[in-house]
């Protein structure tokens, strides 16, 4: 069939216009196809972005938490070396007080010894001075107090204990009433009798059969025989073994003497 020239230039219009219309929609989708490329590319890339971000703001917030612990312990260690130092500070203060009463119990150690063997040497002057009343037994305590005063292994309070026990027994001596057994004489002349302390002011005896009675002369530092006390002696010795009630008591009391 042959086409009129108006009918093939329609049909070639047509033609044309659906070429353009194919040929537009192919580079829609191209277009459509690309963008939706993109977009994915980006949403990949806002995704890899955003886990890098919160990777980071994760590393941050471990770094805070690191740094906020590294300032809580640092203060907490300055909070204890000041601590220390105070229990430094306060102990080298008792080092030095400790040091300087080692110091001191040295010097008083110096002091103190020579001193209390003054005190020895006096009780041993005073017992050999004093009314021969117990000498075994004073003179006894004496050489032991002697002796412990030049060992080492006895403590310097040990020592002074000892003494001034020693003189509290003398003192108590001087106001006490007593009687015992001892020796009267020396050699062949030695016997035993009782004897009756009164304090330190008098100091008599009596043989066991009673047939003779004396006292110790302070003046002459000799015994006298007087058995004209016999019945005081008696007494005196009923009464310090308390035997009944106490009665007055008639004995030699020395005459007091001046003192130079």
């Amino acid at each position: 069939m042959i086409l009129s020239p108006v009918r093939f230039r329609r049909s070639l219009a047509l033609l044309l216009s659906a070429s353009a219309t194919f040929a537009g929609s192919a580079v829609v989708a191209q277009t459509l196809d690309s963008a939706l490329a993109t977009q994915e590319a980006t949403d990949k890339a806002a995704s890899a972005s955003q886990k890098r971000i919160n990777e980071i703001r994760d590393r941050a917030q471990d770094a805070a938490g690191r740094y906020a612990t590294a300032v809580a312990d640092a203060e907490s260690l300055e909070k204890y070396n000041a601590e220390l130092n105070k229990q430094v500070a306060s102990q080298k203060d008792e080092m030095t007080s400790i040091e300087r009463q080692l110091l001191d119990i040295e010097t008083t150690n110096r002091e103190v010894q020579p001193l209390m063997v003054k005190m020895v040497e006096a009780l041993e002057r005073f017992v050999a001075l004093d009314v021969p009343f117990m000498l075994e037994e004073r003179t006894a305590r004496v050489d032991s107090l002697k002796e412990i005063m030049s060992r080492a292994d006895v403590t310097l309070s040990e020592k002074y204990r000892r003494i001034m026990e020693a003189y509290q027994i003398e003192l108590e001596n001087g106001r006490t009433l007593d009687t015992y057994f001892g020796q009267l004489g020396t050699g062949p002349d030695a016997r035993t009798v009782s004897f009756v302390r009164l304090g330190r002011v008098s100091l008599l005896y009596q043989s066991l059969d009673g047939n003779e009675t004396g006292y110790w002369d302070a003046s002459q530092k000799e015994w006298v025989r007087a058995d004209q006390y016999a019945h005081a002696v008696s007494e005196a010795r009923r009464i310090a073994r308390k035997d009944g009630p106490p009665d007055l008591l008639r004995v030699p009391v020395p005459a007091p003497q001046e003192v130079r």
